[in-house]
């Protein structure tokens, strides 16, 4: 019953900012670690950021340290990514996904079965 909405993407230049919004129901929020993963044409799906259920531990694929900023608001049910700096690499749709988790502890990239549809993030050079 978990439903992620994500929004936010769309066209912008390199050296750019988007904002990414992930709306979930059907959970409690603070019950579930969630993350952004994206996939460009023709390549596997790949980790991007993941932060736990209370937001005391998040984890950044190396290719976006420093430019992405994955946050939460277990308030309204909802999962940001911020990211600045971007790159025509940065180019895919990316995907809002979730996991029940026990505790606030390191989120990891595996087992995240709740996913959205996506949202295309299309970066010009």
């Amino acid at each position: 019953q978990v439903q992620l909405v994500e929004s936010g993407g769309g066209l912008v230049q390199a050296g750019g900012s988007l904002r990414l919004s992930c709306a979930a129901s059907g959970l409690t929020s603070s019950n579930y670690a969630m993350g952004w993963f994206r996939q460009a044409p023709g390549k596997d799906r790949e980790f991007v950021a993941t932060i736990s259920r209370s937001g005391g531990f998040i984890v950044y694929a190396d290719f976006v340290k420093d430019r992405f900023t994955i946050s939460r608001d277990n308030a309204k049910n909802a999962l940001y990514l911020q990211m600045n700096n971007l790159e025509p690499e940065d180019t895919a749709a990316y995907y809002c996904a979730a996991k029940f988790t026990y505790y606030d502890t390191n989120p990891g990239t595996r087992d995240f079965r709740s996913w959205g549809q996506g949202t295309q993030v299309t970066v010009s050079s």
